[in-house]
């Protein structure tokens, strides 16, 4: 899937800005910048390196002043904003930009008097590496003079530089902060006494009420002369690790160049090859849901990023997007490295919820990780067969059960009828987990009604493990029976008649009990999991209430508009972010559940089909918003025409992307 943009979509500087692209490593490390070059967030970067996978993320090289000489004229070819300078003597270099293209890596296209340039950038998978090529031709009848000033900053990403901190140059590398950054180019490298820049504005960052003011410095330049006519190449390579010698030939870095960006086609082909879905935009979901794998080198294994440019891997997110990112990629090897290290860590029944890092012990805030575990497996299984692996995960599997059903942390237990509960005091343990403060801006303790539709369905898996895989009979039974009371009260305790769909919650006490009727799409998944437990006119109700209440292009709301705590919008300081995140906020991760379960109801009809995809086509348009080629996480509530929070989100692409898979196959 090719995404081209033209100087129509950046008619403003500020247009221009709305959206960014993004490359990964597979460590955590990645390059992003807006469309028009520019950094509008103190997490853009040109190499935001990682120097243990997957979240010890340094901003590196943090951007490209590129000024181009035609004749005595001079002029800004990248794009910057800065707190103290005039418009005019801002980067412009969006005035001067044709096209950005995106497929696999990202292209610019610039026309100054003559003079084109093309300016492509490739990262390495499995290293902190970036190659940025310019192919230059002077069709002008003057001189011309391409200048790159690389600004670095060697910090923690989100962090700033120090008052001090320096930045040494020695031959073809660059230290600071006790990290080195290797550099090869064929042009000529002027060394120039250490300028630090103070004033980097981040005008998104500002917005959501974060540090909008950035430090960088930079200490060379590196140029390429062309005589009127003349046509050349300019390469810049970006490494943490001495790839060539100290010296390198035009021929040995074009030949890198090639070799990298070929390898990065060639890589994302396969991915697209070994999923096997034939739709566009399916092919380019596959593409984006790999950027979310990376290795976790704590464990030694795979994990999953929630989302860029802020989150990190956490239980719940991995085990909601492993179904679409390694399952329907068909990706199992990496699908059963991330179970593994799971299962490792599972502890009183719970899998954790953030990994641990350096001497840190993992957190187990959850309530769903552990059910959403047992219902992957299964999603695994039925598409690889796999009951090697199966085996090999079934006892904790039925540890899981045990501890649910005994009781564990966070008031996470089994009711008289067979109900979990969950929560306790101020810990929150679903998705919506916001706390602020002592403020619970969404009590859901008790009976949450997703989390007892993946019991459910948990239950079922069992039931099917231990008759197909493990030929235990008697086991079987007893998952069996267990999952019968679980459905007889759920459909009897959660059903709301007068709103003719499911209650969110059932709340444990008095105090929240405000909650327990509001529309919200948690219900949803009580219609889309595996194995569910509500009559089929009563699935046909919750799904037409979703859509009628919650449903938009972007994703569902999290709350319906008529409800009294309903925020229309997202943005602002934390506070109000926080306030509304999850009171009507659009989320784009359970749209994959709407359409799995509108499937389900209407049989897999092809009218139904193609409803769906019909509903699927502004998607297209979805993914050249915020981050080109990926799904945002969340939307305004009543409009939602402008991503926000993560630009890449990973469950969300990956929900997506099951849908696409249900339509093929």
């Amino acid at each position: 899937m090719h995404f081209l943009y033209g100087a129509q979509d950046w008619k403003t500087r500020e247009r221009g800005q709305e959206d960014c692209y993004l490359l990964t490593n597979g460590l955590g490390g990645f390059s992003g910048t807006t469309i028009i070059g520019s950094n509008t967030r103190n997490d853009h970067s040109v190499l935001m390196a990682c120097v243990k996978a997957p979240n010890n993320r340094i901003n590196i090289v943090n951007h490209l002043k590129e000024t181009l000489l035609v004749g005595e004229k001079s002029y800004s070819i990248s794009t910057q904003d800065y707190v103290s300078k005039q418009k005019t003597e801002r980067e412009n270099g969006f005035l001067f930009q044709l096209a950005f293209r995106f497929e696999d890596y990202p292209e610019w296209t610039y026309l100054v008097e003559g003079v084109e340039i093309q300016k492509k950038l490739v990262m390495k998978q499995g290293e902190n590496t970036v190659c940025i090529s310019y192919e230059i031709e002077n069709r002008s009848g003057k001189e011309s003079t391409f200048t790159i000033t690389p600004y670095f900053q060697f910090t923690k990403k989100g962090e700033n530089m120090e008052e001090g901190q320096t930045i040494e140059k020695n031959k073809n590398c660059i230290s600071s902060n006790g990290y080195s950054l290797y550099f090869w180019t064929n042009g000529v490298v002027e060394e120039e006494e250490t300028t630090y820049v103070d004033d980097f504005f981040y005008a998104y960052d500002i917005c959501d009420g974060r540090r909008e003011v950035g430090r960088c410095a930079s200490n060379h330049n590196i140029t390429i002369s062309l005589l009127p006519k003349e046509k050349k190449s300019l390469f810049l390579l970006y490494s943490m690790k001495e790839l060539l010698e100290e010296t390198v030939t035009e021929d040995q870095l074009r030949a890198m160049e090639k070799h990298l960006f070929e390898q990065e086609i060639s890589y994302r082909k396969e991915l697209v090859k070994t999923a096997g879905l034939q739709d566009e935009v399916a092919q380019m979901l596959v593409k984006s849901a790999n950027q979310f794998v990376s290795d976790r080198e704590s464990t030694g294994g795979k994990t999953i990023l929630a989302g860029y440019p802020f989150f990190e891997d956490w239980g719940r997110d991995t085990m909601i997007a492993m179904a679409g990112c390694c399952i329907s990629t068909r990706q199992f090897a990496t699908a059963r490295e991330i179970f593994y290290t799971f299962m490792k860590y599972c502890k009183k029944g719970i899998m954790p919820n953030l990994f641990p890092e350096g001497g840190n012990k993992p957190m187990y805030n959850t309530v769903d990780a552990s059910l959403l575990f047992i219902n992957t497996v299964y999603l695994y299984y039925e598409k690889s067969q796999d009951q090697t692996f199966v085996k090999e995960a079934y006892s904790v599997m039925e540890d899981i059960i045990f501890w649910y059903q005994k009781g564990t942390d966070f008031g996470i237990h089994m009711d008289e009828d067979g109900l979990i509960m969950a929560g306790q005091g101020l810990d929150q343990v679903t998705w919506m987990d916001v706390r602020i403060g002592e403020i619970l801006p969404t009590p859901r303790h008790g009976k949450p009604v997703e989390i007892n539709a993946y019991w459910y369905s948990a239950l079922k898996v069992m039931e099917l493990f231990a008759k197909e895989v493990m030929g235990e009979e008697e086991k079987a039974k007893h998952y069996e029976q267990l999952a019968e009371k679980v459905k007889q009260s759920f459909t009897k305790e959660f059903w709301n008649e007068k709103k003719q769909c499911l209650k969110d919650v059932i709340s444990d006490t008095k105090e929240y009990e405000k909650a327990d009727c509001q529309i919200r799409c948690n219900q949803i998944w009580a219609v889309s999991m595996p194995f569910t437990m509500l009559e089929k006119e009563m699935e046909k109700k919750v799904v037409d209430k979703v859509y009628e209440t919650l449903y938009t292009p972007c994703g569902l709301r999290s709350l319906a508009p008529e409800e009294e705590e309903f925020h229309p919008s997202y943005g602002g300081e934390q506070l109000k972010r926080d306030l509304a995140y999850h009171q009507g906020t659009v989320w784009g991760f359970p749209l994959g559940g709407y359409y799995l379960a509108y499937l389900k109801v209407k049989g897999y009809s092809k009218e139904a089909k193609e409803t769906v995809k019909r509903q699927l086509a502004p998607l297209e348009n979805t993914m050249r918003e915020g981050c080109v080629g990926q799904i945002a996480e969340i939307y305004d509530g009543l409009r939602p025409v402008r991503s926000h929070g993560c630009f890449a989100q990973a469950w969300s692409t990956g929900e997506l992307l099951r849908v696409y898979e249900a339509l093929e196959r």
